[in-house]
């Protein structure tokens, strides 16, 4: 159950943070940010997992945040042209 609700707060945070770096004026919902952003960082995790990247790491994971941020700028991407939203 923690792991879930964990997986949507990373997610959430990860989902404006790919959000914040895009900049380009497209309006994402607050809803589609969050499930973009948990879609990033399953997905990003499971990147990671199947190269072998180990499941614990000590300190901050800066690598998994890179992986999974990038992953949902791409989803984010992704979602924006399938959608055909306008800029701001």
């Amino acid at each position: 159950m923690f792991n879930i609700i964990g997986t949507i707060i990373f997610g959430a945070v990860i989902g404006f943070l790919a959000k914040f770096i895009r900049k380009d004026g497209h309006k994402v919902s607050v809803a589609a940010t969050v499930a973009l952003g948990v879609a990033g960082v399953v997905v990003g995790n499971l990147i990671l997992q199947l190269s072998g990247y180990p499941a614990d790491t000590a300190g901050i994971d800066w690598v998994r945040w890179v992986v999974v941020t990038i992953v949902a700028i791409i989803f984010i991407g992704i979602y924006l042209g399938m959608s055909g939203r306008k800029r701001a």
